[in-house]
């Protein structure tokens, strides 16, 4: 069945057209809030969000964009949203302290984990900034639309961001060694 017949049947309450469409892009959604969520279970929830959203609005989708990029920019808005409530809670709340950032291992093969779990160290900003832009492909102005902040702070945001990930993931360097000096002199 087609994207289009299946939105037009999905539209007038037709319980698995609706499915068909999670089946088809539940994937892509639960990709884009897991990197703005920062966290596995989070994301299940924001993605659930999206999807309720997505499913309300449904009848007014016009079909003037693709579905796919339609549905993106409701879990884009809906992880967003989601960050800033916890935000707002957690500053009512005692302040948390930070956590303190473990230096990644030498020797790990997987270069992707690394990657998620020095995103997930990053500042909520900076870590929604780098997103939006490296991995999503946002315009600084697109990002200060959706963050409520200027394109000159989404600029700064991306610069501190970069540079944080560069030193988080300095040691993933090929051939660099985590054994000090003296060690491996005498490991030879």
């Amino acid at each position: 069945m087609s994207e289009t017949e299946l939105i037009r049947r999905a539209c007038l309450g037709d319980a698995l057209a609706v499915r068909d469409l999670y089946d088809r892009y539940a994937p892509r959604v639960y990709a884009v809030v897991r990197r703005i969520a920062g966290d596995d279970d989070l994301a299940q929830d924001y993605a659930q969000e999206a999807w309720i959203r997505a499913v309300r609005a449904l009848p007014t989708f016009r079909g003037d964009s693709r579905f796919s990029t339609w549905l993106h920019r409701i879990a884009v808005n809906a992880a967003l949203q989601a960050v800033r409530k916890a935000e707002t809670r957690n500053r009512r709340q005692a302040p948390m302290p930070e956590a303190v950032p473990v230096a990644p291992r030498i020797g790990d093969a997987l270069l992707g984990e690394r990657l998620e779990r020095a995103l997930d160290r990053l500042p909520v900003g900076m870590r929604q900034v780098l997103i939006l832009h490296d991995v999503e492909g946002y315009t600084h102005e697109e990002i200060g639309e959706v963050l409520g902040v200027t394109s000159g702070t989404s600029k700064s945001q991306l610069f501190k961001a970069r540079a944080k990930m560069r030193a988080m993931l300095a040691s993933v360097a090929p051939g660099r060694d985590d054994r000090s000096e003296g060690e491996q002199a005498w490991s030879i």
